[in-house]
């Protein structure tokens, strides 16, 4: 027994029984807090003592208080409160296991007086225990058998009949491995040698087991985990009890869940591989994103995106509208170190001007009416990668702000949150507007405009690169030839000549338009574009003379013959000039070197 007084959690007195039960003399006892004897049960101990406190008396089986020498207590543990002043609890100690053991003695004992054989003396004990247990038993979603040491059955619960298929008197007595545990799941024998309740029987240790099988009388068999409790009577081997579970859902649930998670792996593997296999397609296809041209101009560009691209420097694309700007943001994300992640396109244009910010930022569920759920901005979705603002001088001077912030801090907020996200962005921007005159005007911020111009790149109109114009028409082409299905479809000469001249001022969009349109309306191969006469408005294009129907018919050396007037046009243009700005590389549309190859070939001299 010990007294302990709950308000100053100590132990006042203790007698010597708790002293041998306990494991700890007197002395130790009442000089430790009593929480200190019931480690890491400071809320059951509590519970106890309000309890006791509150009806008088309270007992519990879930204190286990601390042993001297470490050895596992299993206790009813009795309070009873005493008067006084001060609030004092005596504590009566039972020790469970001792009082188990002196029962099944004391049956022994009485068996044993009484003269039954040792088979009978066993039979008892465990017909003892159903009879102890048998709600439990009847009640229980487990099977539950009991076995003799030699194997025979002594119990069945209702719960093992109905999953075997068998009757309790047609197991009872028999031997239960035969029956039920007799052969492995692949058909092989399976000996009482080998089975580990039969085991328990030799070493008296327990036994769990996940990966074997039972048979039910039909012949068939289902999965079971197991676990083969050795019983014990004055420390003979009398048997064991197995407590099993059918597995055989659980078994295909895995199976299942192990097959859909193999398709899984299997389909992104397979997305993976085409999606780098497709990006591998495109960067082959299309060099620097789908810019084509062999133009001075074009080429200058070209330079500055693969000088760009290596850095994540902020890059304001500028431009004529239809000139390629997102063409040349692409560009710049595929050559750069944010390739693998994605590039997010805004355009500012199009967005109402009450959701610029959510659009850019997010927002939080309830921010505003009709916002339902959280919503990610388009700045997280660029997270590691590029955002590419296009139109960006259409964005609101209230906002431009915040985007401001952004660019300079790395740090936002969602509409209606007050946490700040952290963010790294490439941004690239475009527009169509004189920025600087916006500024001017007081439209647009100029700190965000300098913050923006950090490496300013101009998208080259179409009239200003002439001798690319055959090129892109062919591109667009082609591709409107795929999709109609029209391989037969082919720019003359002629057509070609008659787009160098024309201005285009709606750049390569108005190209674009005027390839499909012809390609839809084309007759038997033949292309018909319906573009107003005009003249160039530099020196790309030689005066040539317009290409007919017969032209497409010259001879090897009629062509070659019209090669060589053509070049030795374009040296005379030029004044004999081969390279650089105004020659007649540039005027010719061809790369210096290959020219000199050709006038070599032809025996053009030069001037």
């Amino acid at each position: 027994m010990l007294v302990i007084e709950p308000l100053a959690d100590r132990v006042a007195d203790a007698n010597a029984a708790a002293e041998r039960l306990l494991g700890l003399t007197r002395a130790d006892l009442c000089a430790a807090p009593a929480s200190a004897l019931f480690p890491d049960q400071r809320a059951a101990l509590v519970v106890f003592t309000q309890g006791v406190l509150a009806k008088g008396q309270w007992w519990t089986h879930d204190l286990r208080p601390r042993h001297g020498a470490e050895k596992p207590l299993r206790l009813e543990v009795v309070g009873s409160a005493l008067s006084g002043e001060t609030a004092t609890i005596l504590t009566t100690l039972f020790d469970l296991d001792e009082r188990e053991r002196r029962r099944i003695d004391r049956e022994a004992d009485e068996h044993m007086r009484a003269g039954l054989p040792e088979w009978q003396r066993m039979e008892r004990i465990f017909r003892d225990i159903e009879r102890e247990n048998r709600l439990i038993l009847r009640a229980a979603g487990e099977g539950i058998y009991g076995v003799n040491a030699d194997g025979l059955t002594t119990f069945v619960n209702p719960a093992a009949e109905r999953m075997l298929g068998w009757a309790s008197a047609d197991l009872v007595g028999k031997d239960m491995h035969a029956a039920v545990h007799h052969t492995h799941a692949d058909g092989g024998p399976y000996p009482h040698r080998d089975c580990p309740i039969y085991a328990a029987f030799r070493d008296g240790a327990v036994r769990q087991v996940e990966d074997e099988v039972f048979w039910r009388r039909d012949g068939t068999c289902f999965p079971v985990e197991y676990t083969s409790t050795p019983i014990r009577d004055r420390g003979q081997l009398l048997g064991a009890v197995i407590v099993f579970r059918d597995v055989s859902q659980r078994r295909e649930a895995e199976a299942r869940l192990k097959a859909a998670l193999a398709e899984v792996d299997s389909l992104r593997e397979r997305l993976e591989q085409e999606n780098a296999y497709l990006k591998e397609e495109i960067r082959a296809e299309s060099h620097h994103q789908g810019i084509i041209g062999r133009s001075p101009a074009i080429e200058a560009v070209l330079r500055q995106i693969d000088v760009v691209a290596g850095t994540d420097a902020t890059v304001l694309v500028t431009g004529e509208s239809g000139t390629g700007k997102e063409l040349i943001a692409r560009a710049i994300h595929e050559a750069s170190r944010r390739r693998d992640r994605p590039l997010i396109r805004v355009n500012c244009a199009a967005i109402p001007r009450d959701l610029f910010e959510s659009e850019f930022f997010g927002h939080a569920r309830g921010a505003f009416t009709g916002a339902l759920r959280d919503r990610v901005g388009r700045f997280e979705l660029a997270e590691a990668g590029t955002l590419f603002l296009d139109e960006v001088g259409e964005i609101p001077l209230d906002l431009q702000g915040k985007l401001l912030r952004v660019l300079q801090e790395r740090q936002f907020e969602r509409v209606g949150e007050a946490r700040t996200r952290t963010v790294d962005v490439r941004l690239i921007a475009a527009t169509n507007r004189d920025l600087r005159e916006e500024v001017r005007r007081g439209r647009f911020r100029e700190d965000l405009y300098f913050r923006l111009n950090v490496f300013p790149l101009t998208s080259i109109p179409l009239r200003e690169r002439r001798e690319d114009v055959p090129l892109i028409a062919g591109h667009f082409l082609k591709g409107a030839a795929r999709r109609l299905n029209r391989p037969d479809l082919r720019l003359t000469e002629a057509d070609a000549r008659r787009f160098a001249r024309y201005d285009w001022p709606g750049n390569v969009r108005e190209l674009e338009n005027v390839i499909e349109r012809a390609a839809i309306l084309a007759e038997r191969g033949r292309l018909r574009f319906d573009l107003p006469e005009s003249r160039p408005s530099g020196p790309a294009a030689i005066p040539m003379e317009t290409a007919t129907e017969d032209q497409r018919l010259l001879s090897e050396e009629g062509r070659r013959l019209r090669a060589r007037a053509e070049i030795e046009a374009a040296l005379r243009i030029s004044g004999g000039k081969v390279f650089g700005a105004g020659g007649a590389a540039e005027l010719l549309g061809l790369r210096p070197t290959t020219l000199m190859s050709r006038m070599k070939v032809l025996g053009v001299a030069r001037p």
